[in-house]
């Protein structure tokens, strides 16, 4: 899929990591797992339990609460965060739109991640603040 310096540059542009040092975004991206999906795969369904979370290398997905489509994914951005948070189930299914690429970071990779770089959490922090507004603003309008 990506060779290890791909793999950073693609790491650093994502948003929850753009703002770390490089050593670090360095060894986070050395631990995340690669997967590949088909199209009109089901990655998660609501409900079920989850500790990891995803960014899309290359393809697309649907998030989705049965048939209601609530948002579309694409490369370099990311889904699934909130279960590396809480010890919920799912609050939506993830299925593929065409053939998928993308780096799994599990609860425990970016726990241990954020316990030598504190940092990490406040970005994450942010941009899901971020995405509770703009879902919050959709609502309203």
């Amino acid at each position: 899929m990506l060779n290890s310096v791909d793999r950073l540059l693609f790491v650093r542009r994502v948003p929850i990591f753009k703002e770390l040092r490089d050593d670090f975004v360095v060894r986070l991206a050395s631990v995340m797992n690669e997967l590949s999906y088909p199209a009109n795969h089901s990655i998660f369904k609501q409900g079920e339990e989850g500790r990891s979370l995803y960014i899309i290398v290359s393809g697309r997905v649907k998030v989705h609460i049965g048939d209601t489509k609530l948002a579309e994914v694409d490369t370099g951005k990311y889904f699934g965060e909130m279960a590396v948070f809480d010890t919920q189930p799912r609050s939506a299914s993830v299925t593929t739109l065409e053939p998928c690429e993308c780096l799994e970071l599990t609860q425990e990779q970016l726990y241990d991640a954020i316990e030598e770089t504190p940092e990490i959490a406040v970005n994450i922090i942010g941009e899901l603040s971020r995405i509770i507004r703009t879902l919050n603003e959709n609502v309203s309008h």
